[in-house]
């Protein structure tokens, strides 16, 4: 079967709220499943808040909650769904219990995404009889806005359903990559957890304050990452002969600079600083203006690419 109309979001957290905007903002019914006593209210002010950001990227039904509906039970909620998308808490157990619920009122080629952000599809799959329609299919926060959608299936997976998958979310705009084999943390937060790891190093050694790392790299590479990426950044660094004229004159200082990162950990102390640097950040600038400003150059950029893509 594949994917299109009735969707099913099983946890409204930032995450699965997240990704119930954009679904309805497609036009698709979403049914969703939390619970939460206060999730009514909450998901709907989500949805009112990214109206403005949805509404800007060309989705006509944004803000829209007429194809929504709460179910408080994940056995009825599932049932005629065409594709779930479950975004619970990062807990296994809690997951396989899920997982082992929900399993007798599946659809037959309904696929099951999990927005898991490190678990392991192998791991998951324990909930299931028959994990087939099971994949691994980790966005990026925010979902409604992020175009990355991280897939990955196994030999239990059925190929079908995990194609099926991806032309869905590339019809939504998404940009699908699939992970040939399985690894903590995936791809994308493996990277981004690299460069967080250096940024903590270089706050503890005294290096710079917390704001001037932040906007090192803002207004430095994340500007550039934003574009291709560090591996096709650094071959247009290395001019006409490419990323082997890169590493002609930049391979040394470069694998300097790599023996030199530090290997801070998230203990006690290291949290005290981060969340005291960050409260003085939060002095200058409030969470909410830094949500707000986030999602409108995330929205301004992608407006942009979107320009591009249409020439």
């Amino acid at each position: 079967m594949m994917v299109n109309d009735r969707i099913t979001i099983l946890g409204a957290g930032t995450i699965g709220m997240s990704w119930a905007a954009l679904y309805l903002a497609t036009g698709r019914q979403v049914t969703l499943y939390d619970p939460a006593a206060d999730i009514e209210s909450k998901i709907l002010s989500f949805i009112d808040s990214a109206k403005a950001s949805l509404t800007a990227l060309g989705w006509e039904h944004a803000g829209s909650s007429a194809r929504l509906i709460f179910d408080c039970n994940p056995e009825s909620a599932v049932q005629g769904a065409q594709f779930i998308q479950e975004s619970i808490p990062e807990r296994l157990e809690l997951k396989h219990q899920l997982y082992q619920t929900i399993e007798p009122y599946l659809t037959e080629g309904t696929v099951v995404a999990t927005s898991t952000s490190g678990l392991q599809l192998s791991q998951l799959q324990l909930g299931f009889n028959n994990p087939a329609p099971l994949i691994l299919a980790h966005p990026f926060n925010p979902p409604h806005l992020i175009p990355l959608v991280e897939v990955m299936g196994n030999a239990k997976t059925s190929e079908t359903l995990l194609k099926d998958a991806e032309h869905f979310y590339q019809s939504i705009g998404k940009q699908t990559i699939r992970l040939k084999r399985e690894i903590p943390g995936h791809i994308a937060n493996r990277l981004q957890a690299a460069l967080w790891r250096e940024s903590i190093h270089l706050l503890k050694e005294g290096v710079a304050s917390l704001e001037d790392i932040d906007k090192a790299v803002a207004y430095g590479p994340g500007l550039r990452w934003a574009t291709l990426g560090p591996n096709s950044l650094f071959h247009l660094g290395g001019g006409e002969a490419g990323i082997g004229g890169f590493f002609h004159h930049l391979a040394v200082p470069f694998q300097s600079w790599m023996d030199d990162l530090g290997s801070p950990n998230l203990d006690t102390e290291t949290i005290e600083l981060l969340t005291r640097s960050m409260a003085q950040l939060n002095q200058k600038t409030s969470s909410e203006e830094m949500r707000q400003r986030r999602d409108q150059l995330l929205v301004e950029f992608l407006q942009s690419v979107q320009a591009l893509d249409c020439r």
